[in-house]
């Protein structure tokens, strides 16, 4: 049986300016090994990839296939693809959790058998929890009585029964998609790095939809008031300048240490003074000056440093093709320093690491680009990246290496 989602797609979501702008951007495609839908990320190109079974959708009414396409969709506002589900949980359970919180939210859009909070097992729970509250209130029970979308005994969650018909089964007691590939534990540094590009692409895919929904006569379509101030508050940027610091302190190799009465040698107490271990990262950035560097992207990045610099000091590395030693220089804790850009090259990220690799006393190395030029040679120390979201979602080169996308 044919069908094509795209083209249901487009007709489908005609009132639905945010969801439409987004499905635009995911690649749909047919899948007979699975029994009903699903999204995941291609770690070959990083790409968000729709798979579906083309008689399972057409074996819906419309209204159910748009509730489906929705149903997708929302997983990926909710970041259920990208982020790994907590460590030790069962797969199925926190599929259930996250298809619970989804669902919340399309109550008469979804076929009758979809996990819902409020029907079948899951009466006694309230509807608009997050999928971490449903994971910590659904019991065995629940789940044993709610069905794989690919179990093969029943078509609880859409799949062909004995008689081979979709959709049958109890209310509240399936899933809707194919969630294989969210289980975070045990993931290769390839997926790592695709998961970090597609959020990247997903999180601008979000703001231009959300632009095209501001300008829609049908504005933001079926998605309500709390609804979007959640879209609206995922879409800002928060660097935590904490977290950062903590890996690279967690990450060094190295650790300041200072004598101390306090902390006795146990090997020859009160002959010697203990050794007290404070660790405390010492941290370079270094800084894109390249004529592909707007002066805008400039204060964005400076704005950041500014808030860096209130947790630690730093020392700035200024570059191009090249590393001026008279250009580096300390930002010390707590001051602040105006954008200026005092150099207009061209852009070779091996001009910072061979200075860092040289000083070889950084913990770690934060290169703040745009990110238009070659990859560089390895560093040796953790080297981070900080870009736009526009240059996040389509870097010059790929890197397995963090990158930090602000708006």
């Amino acid at each position: 049986m044919s069908f094509d989602l795209k083209l249901h797609a487009y007709r489908l979501l005609m009132d639905e300016p945010f969801f439409a702008c987004l499905s635009r951007k995911i690649e749909k495609k047919e899948d007979r090994s699975i029994k009903t839908a699903g999204v995941y990320v291609n770690k070959l190109n990083g790409q968000f990839e729709m798979i579906y079974n083309p008689e399972f959708l057409a074996s819906l009414p419309e209204h159910e296939v748009k509730g489906v396409l929705k149903h997708e969709f929302y997983h990926l506002i909710f970041e259920h693809v990208t982020n790994r589900k907590p460590d030790g949980v069962p797969h199925k359970t926190w599929n259930i959790a996250a298809d619970l919180a989804i669902n919340s939210h399309l109550v008469g859009e979804l076929p009758e058998f979809a996990c819902m909070p409020g029907v079948g097992p899951f009466e006694s729970l309230p509807k608009h929890e997050s999928a971490e509250w449903y994971l910590k209130h659904i019991t065995d029970d629940m789940v044993d009585q709610c069905q794989d979308p690919d179990d093969s005994e029943n078509a609880a969650s859409g799949q062909p029964g004995e008689e081979g018909e979709p959709g049958e089964g109890k209310p509240g007691t399936g899933q809707i998609g194919n969630h294989e590939g969210w289980d975070g534990e045990g993931q290769s540094p390839e997926q790592d790095a695709a998961n970090q590009m597609a959020k990247e692409r997903l999180k601008q895919g979000m703001k231009e939809a959300a632009q095209e929904a501001s300008k829609s006569p049908n504005g933001w379509g079926s998605i309500g008031g709390d609804m979007k101030k959640d879209i609206l508050k995922k879409l800002e940027t928060k660097v935590d300048w904490k977290k950062v610091l903590r890996y690279f302190i967690k990450t060094s190799q190295r650790a300041n240490k200072s004598s101390t009465i306090r902390r006795i040698n146990k090997r020859y107490a009160y002959i010697h003074p203990g050794k007290k271990v404070k660790r405390q990262a010492k941290i370079a950035i270094a800084i894109d000056q390249s004529g592909s560097v707007s002066n805008e992207m400039l204060e964005k990045f400076f704005g950041e440093l500014s808030k860096l610099s209130k947790l630690a000091a730093f020392t700035v590395v200024p570059f191009d093709t090249s590393v001026n030693d008279k250009l580096v220089y300390e930002w010390k804790k707590g001051k602040s320093h105006s954008a200026e850009r005092v150099m207009c090259g061209g852009t070779c990220f091996d001009a910072p690491t061979d200075y860092i690799n040289k000083r070889g006393d950084f913990d770690g190395v934060i290169i703040l680009t745009d990110m238009e030029a070659p990859a560089p040679k390895a560093c040796r120390a953790q080297r981070m990246w900080m870009t736009d979201q526009q240059s996040a979602s389509r870097p010059y080169f790929q890197t397995r290496e963090r990158v930090i996308a602000i708006d």
